[in-house]
């Protein structure tokens, strides 16, 4: 892998685990230097706010787009 973060966004530890014990190794090309544990549940928190803020804009789009069809179906009809 390039970054760690490409194979889950949070939690990667537990997969890393099992392919040890499995016996596959896996390499990461662009490791960083080894963090502090805070530094880990920081970086975990926020790429968890981050998931979680992406699909809501992106619910929000699809209902705003939905209003906005809405709208123009009216505005047809009325110049009709």
């Amino acid at each position: 892998m390039t970054h760690k973060d490409r194979l889950l966004r949070f939690g990667s530890e537990l997969i890393f685990s099992l392919c040890e014990h499995f016996g596959t190794e896996v390499v990461i090309i662009n490791r960083t230097e080894y963090s502090t544990f805070e530094e880990n549940l920081a970086q975990d928190v926020l790429e968890i706010i981050t998931v979680f803020s992406a699909r809501l804009y992106g619910s929000r789009s699809h209902k705003n787009r939905k209003i906005v069809e809405e709208l123009r179906d009216v505005a047809t009809r009325i110049q009709d």
